[in-house]
């Protein structure tokens, strides 16, 4: 059974920091196509990072996100620095097909996804 649970939101001011773990269970992470989500209130999700071999972003999160993987824990962490209000959403982790593949920000490549955990930026 695929699982994915989210975990290490919580509250921060603008400009800091929080570093986020996603554990699966049922799969290997590192066969597959993991992505991280965001959905701020009112607003749709938005698919910013994937990792396969490679590790992809959208502009509005590159060089202030980083995500890695334990192979061992099979546990994908996203590091958020330089946090903005605007990051205020639930952050989830979900799986994919083998590759992130050139369409990796497509929200409907991705049929597994975690519960969530919500990060707030303000001050």
């Amino acid at each position: 059974q695929v699982q994915l649970v989210e975990s290490g939101g919580g509250l921060v001011q603008p400009g800091g920091s929080l570093r986020l773990s996603c554990v699966a269970s049922g799969f290997t992470m590192a066969n597959f196509a993991v992505a991280w989500f965001r959905q701020a209130p009112g607003k749709e999700r938005e698919v910013f990072s994937c990792m396969d071999s490679g590790t992809y972003y959208l502009d509005s999160v590159k060089g202030r996100f980083t995500v890695s993987r334990d192979n061992a824990e099979n546990t994908m962490y996203l590091q958020m620095d330089s946090l903005k209000p605007e990051d205020t959403a639930i952050y989830y982790c979900a799986l994919g097909p083998s590759l992130c593949g050139y369409r990796w920000s497509t929200s409907g490549r991705y049929h597994a996804w975690g519960q969530g955990t919500q990060v707030t930026v303000s001050s």
